[in-house]
């Protein structure tokens, strides 16, 4: 039986589908928010696999940030996350917003990755 989507996943949805056509190979940079914490990924979607992620749950993290839910842990993920792609020899990515608006702690996030060496 379908289940009729809402309006947040055929937006996500959507977004992920044009992503996937132009990636061009690259590995593409998920993020995802909650209420109290942010979550980014890069996942390689011709094997399938994540190759590197990061959030705001992570020990090195949560000793400097107040919350899990502001704009100075979403660019703390995003320095986290750049860095460990440089580690693994990725500079350019594409960037899925996960059905989220370009604005605030997506926009921080990625802001600080592209800060941190990431082409996107």
């Amino acid at each position: 039986m379908l289940r009729k989507l809402n309006q947040t996943d055929r937006r996500k949805r959507r977004v992920r589908a044009d992503l996937k056509h132009n990636a061009g190979g690259k590995p593409r940079l998920s993020v995802h928010r909650s209420s109290k914490h942010i979550y980014a990924q890069l996942i390689d979607d011709a094997q399938g696999r994540t190759v590197a992620a990061a959030s705001s749950l992570e020990k090195e993290l949560k000793g400097k940030l107040k919350t899990g839910a502001n704009l100075d842990a979403a660019k703390e993920v995003g320095k986290l996350i750049a860095s460990r792609a440089a580690a693994k020899g990725i500079k350019a990515v594409v960037f899925d917003r996960g059905g989220y608006m370009y604005h605030g702690r997506i926009k921080a996030l990625a802001d600080a990755a592209r800060e941190g060496g990431l082409a996107f």
